[in-house]
């Protein structure tokens, strides 16, 4: 696994606190920008090409979902707030790790009542977050004020690696390794000798909390295309019924037509025209994804101002919003092509 793919899926960075990965995108982008800055909200943009021609933005939202601290009790255990989309039932058993004011990692295991304790109307019911509470191994709030504060984001224990040839996982794929293949589409494109075109490269932060990072720095570039690169929810697991999610892993990149159902992006069929001619003429593997539910920074770029023609690119991927995600290599490199030839055709014909 590359260094800066590894770096990414391990960093912290739940909505709200992205520092960490925008530290990671800011050094990565810097070697293929001309320039790179972090806007007010936390958004890191970098610059790249030729002012004369169109303006062109590629987003990946850096922020994963995780946890906050709100309360510690008497005993030390602490009580936590969700942020962003998290099923309850995955929780209780998980490690996980705070991440105090000093960047220090506090390790904790996320507890419940015992079954074996239960009373059996208390078993019938559905486990919640706030009756869940992180064990860090201390006997006291004076001694947990120590090392944790309320408001200390909280991560899912870091993981990343390969499972079997072109198969990786890793905590915080969504939407890590969408940021991972933007990198690589500006470095792509920076050999590009006559692309005409300024193309700014934004990691957005808060995109699972409201796809706030992707609004303001879409208002602030004011783009002619925009093209998202996220991930999808794959349907190559047991389960899912092919009418729900046919994405494969393996199979390519999806091309994202609509999302939650018309809720989120619905993309123009000029646009959806165009990312089809790019795939086709250049043999690049791909998917059509139609998604119920689900949606990405695009519905809030494509909205912004007078409208944003805007083009979505989604990495097929297992277990999203999980404490792991597992994705395919080869369809990551898929994104990336599709993204390269998007974007130069966008450039010559939008």
């Amino acid at each position: 696994m590359e260094k800066l793919l590894k770096d990414l899926l391990m960093s912290d960075g739940v909505s709200g606190y992205e520092e960490n990965v925008a530290k990671i995108m800011t050094v990565a982008l810097s070697k293929s920008c001309v320039s790179v800055e972090i806007d007010n909200l936390g958004n890191v943009i970098g610059k790249s090409g030729r002012g004369e021609g169109k303006k062109i933005m590629i987003a990946a939202h850096m922020d994963e979902i995780g946890m906050a601290v709100k309360h510690i009790n008497e005993k030390g255990f602490i009580y936590f707030i969700k942020i962003g989309g998290i099923n309850d039932s995955i929780l209780p058993g998980k490690t996980v790790e705070i991440i105090n004011k000093k960047g220090k990692h506090i390790t904790g295991i996320i507890g419940t009542k015992p079954p074996h304790l239960m009373t059996p109307e208390e078993a019938k019911q559905s486990l919640k977050h706030d009756s869940m509470f992180i064990d860090i191994g201390l006997s006291s709030k004076d001694e947990a004020l120590k090392v944790v504060d309320i408001g200390d984001q909280i991560i899912f224990e870091p993981a990343a690696g390969i499972l079997n040839g072109d198969f990786y996982y890793g905590k915080a794929a969504d939407n890590r390794i969408s940021c991972y293949a933007m990198v690589k589409v500006m470095e792509t494109l920076a050999k590009s000798k006559d692309l005409n075109t300024e193309i700014y490269a934004c990691a957005t932060v808060q995109e699972e909390v409201g796809l706030k990072g992707g609004k303001t720095s879409s208002f602030k570039i004011n783009p002619d295309f925009a093209l998202i690169i996220d991930t999808t929810v794959a349907g190559d697991m047991p389960g899912i019924d092919e009418k729900v999610s046919a994405l494969k892993l393996g199979k390519g990149v999806a091309i994202t037509m609509i999302e939650a159902s018309g809720k989120g992006t619905i993309v123009s069929q000029k646009v959806r025209k165009l990312m089809l001619e790019a795939a086709h003429e250049n043999n690049i593997p791909h998917q059509i994804d139609i998604i119920d539910g689900g949606m990405t920074d695009g519905a809030v770029i494509y909205t912004n101002r007078e409208g944003i023609l805007t083009g979505i690119l989604s990495i097929p991927t297992r277990y999203i919003h999980a404490p792991a995600s597992v994705f395919n290599i080869k369809d990551v490199n898929s994104a990336v092509d599709l993204a390269v030839k998007t974007i130069e055709k966008a450039a010559e014909k939008l």
